[in-house]
């Protein structure tokens, strides 16, 4: 038997000569690497890319910076470029102008916009008051020290340690208002228009008396001024001394409130006002001027409210008396309806004015012992006035075909708007718009003092007081998520709004009890 054979080749290898070998030469230095060359390299490279890149976004960063700040400016001018040619721009409705209704925060309500001798700051800063008077400031309250400025006797919700709560819109307006005054006193040159400094005086005093009670010097005092610098014969003369009158009588200066009233009734007759106390007595006939009347009404009212708190019931019923008469000698427009707005904004306004008188002079009749009767008319009336003022403001039926005016069903306050041809001029809107939440207060008045008589005359089960005190509630609230209960509306007072829930509640429970 075979065995098969393995052959082994032996590996060959290159054939040297030995001179190969021995002639090959060989480093004797000690090998030095590359790598911290490359390492070196490689830093410096990303040093730069790190340095380029920085590079590129401060240069995107500051040309970004710019973008946003040319935008920011340019809206911040835009607006203001709104306001000065939109917002503030005159009334182009020639029938605002005929009823006087037009207003002005640079004197000049021919023109509109800002005085230009202001300066651009002072315009920037009147702008900026408008804004915030008109849009808001974004928030509805805010709080203030102890040791601020008119914050010792400031109304407002007190909170711990002396905190108070004061209206953020009113105080941010009143603010721009004083640095645009500071501006106005230190320029000379141009001359500012005659109206400019006293229109923003007059402007900055209302905000200051609706900041509250512990701003009331300081309205009075910028009044005061803005009548110094006012020419008598200007309409506007009338209204600020009406104001420093009910600003006095605020403040228990009773000599001066009727002095400045009565300085106000001559100006709206035309005549020099000055005038002493004892020549205080309404006018026999009524001012041409629509903003004269409003004027003058407006004044009676606040006169007759005085006489009442301090004890003039005879006086006070005088003068409520030929007020009235006065009223009714204006002749009203033939529809209200086809009346113009701003006219029938007019004759609204002075209807609410009687509903006022007419309430005042239920009390003092109730106070001088009349009869019950009397005073029940009288409130009926202001009653049925100040709804029909409150229903022709909203568009709704004047009158009910079926029944009493206490069956007419109330408006509802967050549905039944104002009326959009009150919209239609800036001017017209804002009073229409404050006009309609007197009428609604007056009405919620008119029928609480209702029910108060009948409950006197029939008892706490009275049924015409349950209906007169529901009505009064129904007029002052507004319903709460389209339910049952109700909360006080816009421009109602928490006190008096607990004043008639308790009512209601009171005869409610009485009637509830004497039904068992």
């Amino acid at each position: 038997m075979f065995r098969p054979r393995f052959l082994v080749h032996r590996p060959r290898f290159p054939v040297h000569s030995r001179s190969f070998l021995f002639n090959k030469k060989y480093s004797l230095r000690p090998h030095t690497p590359e790598q911290p060359s490359v390492i070196q390299d490689h830093f410096l490279s990303h040093t730069l890319y790190a340095i380029n890149a920085g590079a590129r976004f401060l240069k995107f960063s500051f040309f970004g910076l710019i973008a946003l700040g040319t935008t920011v400016a340019a809206a911040f001018e835009g607006a203001h470029l709104y306001v000065e040619h939109v917002g503030m721009a005159p009334e182009s409705d020639p029938e605002v102008k005929k009823w006087e209704w037009d207003e002005s925060w640079s004197g000049d309500s021919a023109v509109g916009g800002t005085d230009p001798a202001l300066g651009i700051r002072a315009r920037h800063t009147v702008r900026a008051a408008w804004m915030a008077y008109n849009w808001g400031v974004g928030y509805s309250a805010a709080a203030t020290g102890t040791d601020g400025p008119f914050v010792s006797s400031a109304e407002g919700l007190p909170g711990p340690a002396g905190i108070h709560v004061i209206d953020a819109q009113m105080q941010r307006t009143e603010d721009f208002l004083r640095s645009a005054i500071h501006v106005a006193e230190t320029t000379s040159s141009p001359p500012l228009h005659p109206l400019t400094f006293t229109t923003l005086l007059a402007r900055h005093a209302a905000v200051l008396e609706k900041l509250g009670s512990g701003h009331l010097e300081q309205s009075k005092l910028q009044y005061e001024r803005a009548w110094q610098s006012l020419p008598m014969q200007q309409p506007t003369a009338a209204r600020i001394a009406m104001k420093l009158g009910n600003l006095n009588a605020r403040l228990g200066q009773d000599t001066s409130a009727i002095d400045w009233w009565a300085k106000a009734i001559k100006l709206t007759q035309g005549e020099s006002s000055e005038v002493g106390v004892a020549s205080l007595e309404v006018p026999s006939k009524s001012p041409a001027s629509p903003l004269s009347q409003r004027i003058l009404f407006s004044t009676l009212v606040s006169l007759s409210a005085h006489y009442a708190q301090r004890g003039k019931l005879k006086e006070a019923e005088a003068l409520e008396e030929s007020a009235l008469a006065l009223l009714r000698s204006i002749r009203p427009p033939e529809s209200l309806a086809s009346a113009s707005p701003p006219q029938a904004l007019h004759a609204l306004y002075l209807l609410q004015q009687s509903s006022m008188l007419s309430i005042h002079l239920a009390e003092i009749l109730h106070a001088r012992r009349y009869p019950v009767r009397s005073s029940v008319q009288w409130l009926m009336s202001a009653a049925e006035s100040s709804e029909r003022v409150a229903r022709a403001l909203s568009g709704l039926p004047l009158s009910s075909p079926s029944g009493p005016v206490s069956e007419i069903p109330v408006p509802n306050p967050k549905k039944d708007l104002l009326l959009g041809r009150y919209n239609t001029s800036r001017s017209v809107n804002k009073a229409a718009g404050a006009l309609l939440k007197d009428a609604r207060r007056t009405a919620a008045e008119s029928w609480n003092l209702l029910g108060v008589l009948y409950e006197m005359q029939e008892g706490s089960q009275s049924k015409a007081a349950f209906e007169c005190f529901d009505r009064a509630v129904n007029w002052a609230g507004a319903p709460i998520d389209n339910g049952s209960s109700r909360e006080a509306a816009d421009g109602i007072l928490q006190s008096d709004w607990h004043i008639f829930v308790s009512n209601l509640e009171r005869t409610k429970t009485a009637r509830d009890q004497g039904g068992k």
